[in-house]
């Protein structure tokens, strides 16, 4: 079973939680979605964007609404890394959950699996700058090991965000980044919601549900 898998449940488990969904930001072209693994588990749902081109039991659309308890998050189209990326928005937490269209002093690349440079710049300046500025930001991961920031230190501190729209395209034509290396293998499984849906999972490790 995935180790982060394993982890993110025993915190469920220890909380006393029940964990009812899933959510994907998008479909990932270089890490393994862990939505059929859990789905397997805990009997959840997966939920991705209906753009994303992905198998999920429930897909959303711009402005949906996913209801849990008393809280509620706005799902927020923010295209650019990938057709499907979207930004969850919990306005009665005062934060935002961006994926990989807006990173900690950064973005998502835009050089492959449908990446456009100008729409990720209007996405971020259109649907999560717009966000009060004390809004919390929480990327889907960082690679200096960061885990939130906020709508005002990115508007302020983002060396990419930061600067006029064509400066922004010259700057992600010009990264030179390697193609990911898992690539081939993570788009066909993250498709299908993950390695359990084709039976790939031990669910004998653990009884979580």
């Amino acid at each position: 079973m995935d180790k982060q898998v394993e982890r993110d449940l025993k915190y469920v488990q220890e909380l006393g939680l029940k964990l009812k969904y899933a959510i994907n930001t998008h479909c990932h072209a270089d890490h393994i979605t862990g939505s059929g693994i859990l789905k397997t588990l805990v009997s959840c749902q997966s939920i991705i964007s209906a753009k994303a081109g992905a198998k999920a039991d429930i897909l959303l659309n711009d402005g949906d609404m996913i209801k849990f308890g008393e809280q509620v998050l706005e799902a927020r189209s923010t295209p650019g890394h990938t057709d499907g990326c979207m930004t969850f928005v919990d306005v009665f937490n005062r934060r935002a959950f961006t994926g990989d269209t807006l990173l900690i002093r950064a973005c998502g690349r835009t050089d492959f699996q449908q990446g456009n440079p100008r729409q990720l710049y209007d996405s971020v300046h259109q649907r999560i700058f717009t966000l009060p500025l004390d809004f919390l930001i929480y990327p889907a991961h960082d690679y200096k090991g960061c885990s939130v920031s906020s709508v005002e230190e990115e508007k302020t501190y983002n060396p990419r965000l930061t600067k006029s729209k064509d400066e922004f395209v010259k700057i992600m034509e010009n990264l030179g980044l390697a193609k990911p290396k898992k690539i081939d293998e993570a788009l066909p499984w993250n498709v299908m919601c993950g390695p359990s849906q084709l039976g790939q999972v031990d669910k004998d490790r653990q009884d979580y549900s």
